[in-house]
């Protein structure tokens, strides 16, 4: 099985939630075509009611931790309350493009 679809199957499977994205961000890094290695997962859940962020993130390592042991380099994860995402002004977009090591360094 793909990481992008065990991660997806792994949140559907563990969570009740109102949105679920993973998004595979590999291609803006410098790694090999169709690589799985950088994720980026939005998560809008009445599960997050009084947990704090911490333990969100902490909830989301454990159940991720085979991918993350396996091969994921990087996971950004936006995790939100249904209430929380309705106030939150500023929707999470793709993360920047990665300037690669040296690359961008000023020296």
């Amino acid at each position: 099985m793909r990481t992008e679809s065990a991660i997806r199957e792994k949140l559907q499977q563990s969570f009740a939630f109102e949105i679920l994205d993973v998004v595979n961000e590999s291609h803006q890094h410098a790694v090999p075509k169709d690589s799985e290695t950088h994720f980026r997962l939005l998560l809008v859940s009445p599960e997050f009611d009084g947990v704090g962020r911490l333990q969100r993130h902490r909830r989301l390592n454990e159940l991720l931790a085979d991918e993350l042991a396996s091969g994921v380099h990087a996971l950004t994860m936006d995790l939100w309350t249904p209430a929380e995402w309705e106030r939150h002004e500023r929707r999470p977009s793709l993360s920047p493009r990665c300037l690669g090591g040296d690359r961008g360094r000023q020296k």
